[in-house]
């Protein structure tokens, strides 16, 4: 990894992900996930403010030493325990069946294998368990998709590996889960980059 992917991006993220109207579609991401959670992506903990009461336990997974340093302050402040268990969503250090919920935001984009991080997650959860997400990705306008392709290669490398067209909802169930919860919407911005898949899926 690179001084700008590992020095500067994980700063841009914080930033950019952090204000309240993002933090107001976290909250709603992430309702009703109780017991021990598994975060993909965890970052400089964004989400961490937003979680239940019911959360017992945060078991976060990022490859970035940066984001944790971020992480630092809202992890102190919080009164659910966190535990930094690994840094690839590919390949998560917990046991099979050992959590109750699955978090993922803004994070599927980024990751190599989207697929086999999904599978991880589900093989991670116990059985009932679900996995609350909250991505962009491929839009249904034929006009921006092809903007979305179009710009992909650039978005890769200036975002550290983020991905504009993946269609987020076909991962999910790709990976054997059930979608019992989808919403798709535009947030502000250029189309390109905010179209959401928000919902969740359960390990039948």
């Amino acid at each position: 990894m690179g001084f700008y992917d590992e020095q500067v991006v994980p700063r841009l993220i914080d930033k950019g992900l952090g204000g309240k109207g993002f933090g107001r579609l976290r909250a709603r991401a992430i309702r009703g996930v109780s017991g021990e959670v598994v975060e993909i992506g965890f970052g400089s903990g964004t989400n961490l403010p937003h979680y239940p009461t019911g959360v017992t336990k945060v078991w976060a997974v990022d490859p970035s030493a940066v984001g944790r340093q971020l992480a630092a302050r809202r992890v102190a402040a919080s009164p659910i325990p966190v535990e930094f268990v690994g840094l690839d969503g590919q390949d998560l250090p917990l046991a099979d069946e050992s959590v109750d919920c699955a978090v993922s935001t803004w994070t599927l984009c980024s990751i190599p294998d989207a697929g086999r991080a999904i599978a991880e997650l589900r093989r991670v959860l116990r059985p009932g368990g679900t996995m609350h997400f909250l991505e962009h990705g491929h839009a249904p306008d034929p006009g921006v998709a092809k903007w979305q392709e179009r710009l992909n290669p650039l978005q890769q490398k200036i975002c550290g590996g983020c991905n504009l067209d993946r269609r987020i909802d076909s991962l999910i169930s790709g990976a054997g889960f059930e979608l019992t919860k989808l919403a798709n919407f535009y947030i502000k911005g250029p189309k390109t980059f905010c179209y959401m898949y928000a919902g969740v899926a359960t390990k039948s």
